[in-house]
Formats: structure tokens, sequence, C-alpha cells
């Protein structure tokens, strides 16, 4: 609504009022209430459109009727509710984002826990073909040859073989009846001193430490120059500090270094750690 529009409407409205007393001599019903209440807010929009009236032509600037406080608080209130509805469905993303991902690595951690430990089993695996001289190849079958229900007997090489794989197979127990049976019926025999090696091993798996040492020293008498033997001191060494000898450790673990120089570094690396259990001198 212009200015112009406002003061024409003002004075009409003027005109009628002013012309009152003329009415007034008309004699008019009384007006029921809710009359009363429609004429009371028709004066009050006429007051409200003199004040504006008079504003405008007063200042001689438009008049610019503002929006309601309450309407423009709604509306801001509003808005607040819209950008807080948007940063709780980035919140969620995010969330859900994160979620995920920790999935992702608890499942990674797990495979690499399993890689791990596969890992170790072959290194330990690795070592003890290390330390262990080749297999003699399987002897022929000779059940393949007999008739009878008997089993055949088996001669020296089968009886070694046969108790190195009762060792690889984790059954100690076994593996050490058969060391102990092949060292005493081949006593003189090529592989004796490495059946007594494998005994001890098969002894100090169990924790009879004494017993494994005899079984090294008789293994490395003469300081054999074997595969096995390296790996044959460093154990009876450890066996002697395990019996509370570490001055007789370390005396060994000496012999080691001089006689050993080109042991493999898996055995040199158990060794220093003996060395230092023992508290051997520099």
């Amino acid at each position: 609504m212009t200015l112009r529009r406002l003061a024409l409407a003002s004075a009409a409205v003027l005109t009628l009022v002013s012309s009152g007393p003329a009415f007034a001599q008309t004699p008019i019903d009384p007006l029921d209430a809710r009359d009363a209440r429609r004429l009371d807010r028709m004066e009050q929009v006429m007051r409200e459109l003199r004040s504006i009236v008079f504003q405008g032509r007063d200042s001689g600037k438009p008049v610019v009727v503002q929006p309601a406080e309450t309407d423009y608080q709604l509306q801001e209130l509003t808005r607040r509710i819209a950008d807080l509805e948007q940063a709780l469905t980035r919140v969620n993303g995010q969330l859900e984002t994160t979620n995920h991902d920790l999935q992702l690595a608890k499942r990674d951690a797990e495979a690499l826990k399993r890689d791990n430990k596969a890992l170790a089993d072959r290194l330990g695996g690795v070592e003890q073909r290390q330390v262990a001289p080749a297999l003699e190849g399987p002897s022929p079958d000779l059940a393949g040859g007999s008739s009878g229900g008997s089993a055949p007997v088996q001669t020296a090489s089968e009886a070694f073989t046969a108790a190195r794989q009762l060792m690889l197979s984790g059954d100690y127990t076994g593996a050490e009846g058969a060391f102990r049976d092949y060292a005493d019926r081949y006593d003189t025999s090529a592989k004796a001193p490495e059946a007594r090696y494998w005994l001890g091993k098969t002894l100090a798996a169990r924790g009879a430490n004494a017993d494994a040492a005899q079984a090294y020293i008789a293994a490395i008498r003469g300081w054999p120059a074997t595969a096995w033997a390296p790996d044959a001191t460093v154990e009876l060494a450890r066996s002697l500090i395990a019996i509370r000898k570490p001055a007789d450790s370390c005396q060994i673990l000496g012999e080691f270094d001089r006689r050993y120089p080109k042991a493999t570094p898996a055995v040199k690396g158990r060794a220093a750690a003996a060395r230092t259990l023992a508290k051997c001198a520099a």
C-alpha cells in the first residue's frame, strides 16, 4: 500500500468521522454486543492507519511494515532445527563409516594373528631341519615280499627313521624310548651319537635336564663335525644352566665358539642367549 492510498483512505475515514453530527440527528437502533465488538475493531484499525499515514507524512519515507516478532522467532527456530537435523545426519553417517572401519580392522587383526602363528610354526620346523641331518631314504618295503602275518624285523636305518618320525610327530615319549633303544642296540653304529642327541632333546622336553645333559655329553664326545653337533653343544650348555652349573655351561659355550665358528645364525643366537643367562665373562 502506497503512502498516497493510505492518505486517501485516512481522509475518507476522517470525513465520515467529521460528518458524525449530521448523522447523529437520525435515530439509530442500539447495537448488539457482536456489532459493538466489530465497531471497536474497526476503530482500532482506523487509529493504526492514521498513525501510519502521519508517520509517512512526517518522515517523508515509505512506510515499512515489519513482520511480527513472534513470526520472526518461529522462522529462526525452524531454520535452526533444520540445521541441527542436517548435522545429526552427517554425524550418523560418520559413525556408520567408523563402525565399518573398526569391523574391517578387527578382521585384519585376526587374520594377522593367524598368519603370525602359522609363520612361527614354520620357523620352528625350519630351525629343526637346520640342526638335524637329512634323513636317510626309506628302506625298501620288506613287508611287500613277505607273505606271513608278522611284522618284518627293522634294520638300524629303519629303526632310526622310525624314531625320528615319532619325534617330528610330537610323540616325545615314544621317541625317547625309540632313541634309547637305538643307542643301546646299535651303540657302535655311525648314527648312535645322533640318536643320543635326539634322546637328549626328548629328555629336555619333559624337564629331565640332568639326564639330557648326560645324553648330550655322549653325543658330542670327540666334538664331531656334523650338522647337529653345534646345536647339541648349545643344548648341553642350556641343560647345565637348568641344573645350576653356570660355570660348566660357560666352559661348554667357549668350546662352541672355538669348534663351531660356522654354526647357523639361529644356533649362534641361542648360544648368545645362553651365555647371557649363565652370566659368562666377556
